[in-house]
């Protein structure tokens, strides 16, 4: 019997580098893509979510708020217009504030509506007021976050070919719905639907995000749509981040044409495979880590990696998706609140209500390959129990935040090391987030020992897995709840067309320079 067992472990191990795992389940799916009878589906799709943001200032309950070009701060009287989310009013008393001026106003909330600053645009007058402003002391010292720098990191193109359809940057070739042929449904979430398409003019392959204006017009969604847009524009050709080709827009929806990527996403691998060999984990968390590294040198968190949000590529590299969760412009010292994320991913001090940075992302990594290697999340016990109190997103949450982590004893020395590093409850003692080693404790540490960084960053190192595909159209790895809807659009209906604000929506068009000289040499 012994030298039997130690047979099968021989056998199992030379099988590692062969196949990602053996399926763990004693038959076969009724059809390919559809779990196995008796799948354990501990490892779940869920989606992130935001909740609303109030700030309490002497009484004030300010809201974020986008604002026409007549508003202006009623603290320093400049005008409260651009892009992204530049205003706060409070929702008791209607005051108008920049974001930057709120904490400063020391008049208390009265409860009662005031008149906004309006400016005369009939004789180009400055800004006046009904209220009285002699308690506002405006303070002119502004801080303007820096412009992000899109294109330094990018990967150079040598010698495009200029033909008469080559695209210098800046100028505007636009793209519509009938450009692209569309072909299947691979994916929803609770905004968009995505869609593989063909270019009807090079017959190239992207993936089609579209969203539905009138899902998006409340003031936050609309910043976060802008957000998800210029963090595409960053992470165009990097290796690891799925890159924009073009964006455009009808009266009732937006489309992001992206890269469409074969390999489908780790969820649902994961739920056919249950966990993975260390050298694959290792593989897939050291890519997901240069990721997170080039996102955060952009000053972005990505706020919303999870497994459906890792994809594979048609050789077996990773690329993170959707960047709907991010948050732009912040350097090293800076930290945000927003409490948003997919539940089971958010790190402790979101929980706590906490000030957070960059190390939300790192949390989230860990539990990630936490999954991979533990074929569960470390908080299963929420969802898994019989009492319905334990299965609320609040007993969750109090599980994040005061269970200890246990360590499946099957682990490594050093996968169970690198997990307790990036599960650290407390984010100042958590891998990767200190600040004098910051990203080189993770690239330094024992378990990435045998990661050649530079060799991976290149795209040098031989993925431990290949997803099997016939073809560029080869849908095999996408789960078939999502291919066997049906295509179409719905057609548009003129009465919520009408109440759609479509300024907000001014200048979303895109086209990205690169992929397009690429694409003019074929």
């Amino acid at each position: 019997m012994l030298s039997l067992f130690n047979s099968a472990y021989q056998y199992s191990v030379s099988m590692i580098d062969k196949v990602i795992l053996n399926p763990v389940f004693p038959n076969v799916p009724p059809a390919p893509g559809m779990p196995c009878q008796g799948e354990d589906r501990s490892i779940y799709r869920r989606g992130a979510r935001r909740w609303r943001k109030l700030y309490r200032v002497n009484g004030h309950i300010f809201q974020a708020k986008r604002f026409n070009r007549r508003a202006f701060c009623a603290f320093c009287q400049d005008r409260i217009w651009g892009l992204g989310r530049q205003g706060f009013k409070c929702i008791q008393c209607k005051l108008l504030v920049h974001k930057k001026c709120h904490k400063l106003v020391s008049k208390p909330c009265s409860n009662e509506a005031v008149e906004p600053i309006v400016k005369d645009e009939s004789n180009g007058d400055t800004p006046t007021i009904s209220t009285p402003t002699s308690e506002f002391q405006p303070d002119h010292k502004e801080f303007p976050e820096p412009p992000l720098d899109l294109t330094s990191d990018s990967v150079l193109i040598e010698d495009p070919c200029k033909g008469d359809d080559y695209l210098e940057p800046g100028s505007q070739r636009q793209y519509s719905i009938a450009d692209f042929e569309l072909i299947k449904v691979i994916g929803r979430g609770s905004y968009a639907k995505v869609l593989m398409v063909e270019l009807k003019k090079t017959r190239r392959i992207y993936a089609m995000k579209v969203i539905k204006k009138a899902l998006v017009t409340d003031d936050e969604d609309i910043d976060w749509v802008q957000t998800e847009k210029h963090v595409f524009e960053t992470a165009s050709n990097h290796p690891f981040l799925v890159g924009l080709h073009s964006c455009f827009q009808t009266p009732s929806r937006l489309f992001f044409v992206i890269e469409f990527v074969r390999g489908g996403d780790l969820m649902f691998h994961m739920q056919r495979q249950r966990r993975l060999p260390e050298e694959h984990a290792r593989f897939y968390a050291a890519e997901i880590s240069l990721a997170l590294s080039f996102l955060h040198n952009k000053g972005i968190i990505y706020r919303d990696l999870k497994l459906d949000n890792v994809l594979l590529d048609h050789e077996g590299h990773i690329k993170l998706t959707d960047y709907g969760m991010c948050k732009e412009g912040i350097r090293p010292d800076d930290t945000t609140s927003t409490f948003c994320g997919t539940p089971n991913y958010i790190a402790p001090e979101i929980l706590r209500g906490e000030d957070y940075g960059f190390s939300v992302d790192w949390w989230a990594l860990g539990v990630l390959l936490y999954e991979m290697l533990a074929g569960r999340s470390p908080f299963d016990i929420a969802g898994a129990s019989e009492n319905p109190d334990q299965n609320t997103e609040d007993y969750l949450f109090q599980v994040i935040l005061e269970k200890t982590i246990r360590i499946p004893r099957s682990l490594s020395v050093k996968a169970a090391s690198v997990l307790k590093g990036f599960l650290n409850k407390k984010p100042e003692d958590r891998l990767g987030c200190c600040r004098e080693t910051g990203f080189e404790a993770i690239t330094g540490h024992p378990f990435f020992k045998s990661i050649d960084w530079e060799m991976l960053e290149q795209k040098q190192v031989s993925p431990p897995y290949k997803p099997r595909l016939d073809s560029d159209r080869d849908l095999a790895n996408f789960p078939p709840e999502f291919t066997d809807e049906p295509v179409h659009l719905t057609p548009d209906d003129p009465r919520v067309i009408e109440k759609i604000d479509q300024s907000e929506f001014e200048g979303f068009e895109y086209v990205n320079p690169l992929l397009m000289s690429l694409e003019d040499c074929v």
